[in-house]
């Protein structure tokens, strides 16, 4: 019958030993190893840069242009382009019809979908196809009427009239913030500049717990 062993029996002829190690292949694959260069630690860094540098972390942001196709030229790539300024990062810039089951769809669509921060903008104003307000309440859990009141005021300092007249509303729908905004140009920046902190703010609440 052929013997076996076990590892803690095993001959000690059968063992390898240091003598056994072939150092030359050793030292080959030693030269082979190289140290990771400056550039992939800059690389590195560089993914984080935007965080350290303002030190507020990356929140996922969704807009939709309310528009029946007039006037409204570039809004989406404004409103874009001031989130990215303010370190969101914008998922999708949507445009649909001022109608209420349109618009209301869309928030739906964007609350199931994750985002921290929903921008509609347009059909605030008291016009008969200026839904957007209506459809808005429909899906939010909570009011943040401060919110939408500070919109207002500042866009009457910077007479923005569209803005402060608004009927737009704010709130949380979800884990999701939901703000209205007004559709004309200084309406849209005066409003990004004051809502941008107040919404970083609210969903950092949020999500203290």
């Amino acid at each position: 019958m052929p013997v076996t062993h076990s590892a803690d029996t095993a001959p000690e002829h059968l063992l390898p030993t240091l003598d056994d190690v072939d150092q030359a292949s050793i030292a080959r694959l030693d030269e082979q190893v190289t140290e990771p260069g400056d550039e992939v630690f800059r690389s590195l860094d560089a993914r984080v840069e935007p965080e350290a540098e303002t030190g507020t972390s990356i929140m996922h942001a969704l807009v939709v242009i309310v528009t029946d196709g007039e006037g409204n030229a570039g809004t989406g790539e404004l409103v874009a382009e001031l989130l990215a300024e303010e370190n969101f990062l914008v998922d999708a810039v949507l445009e649909v019809e001022p109608r209420k089951t349109a618009v209301r769809t869309a928030l739906e669509t964007a609350v199931v979908g994750g985002a921290d921060l929903v921008i509609t903008v347009g059909g605030t104003g008291a016009g008969p196809r200026d839904r957007t307000p209506e459809a808005t309440k429909t899906v939010l859990d909570k009011r943040l009427p401060g919110l939408s009141q500070a919109l207002r005021a500042s866009a009457l300092a910077c007479n923005a009239l569209d803005g402060g007249l608004s009927r737009g509303v704010a709130g949380v729908s979800g884990s999701t913030v939901v703000v209205n905004l007004a559709s004309s140009r200084a309406a849209i920046r005066d409003g990004m500049a004051t809502l941008c902190p107040l919404a970083r703010w609210v969903i950092n609440d949020m999500t203290r717990g």
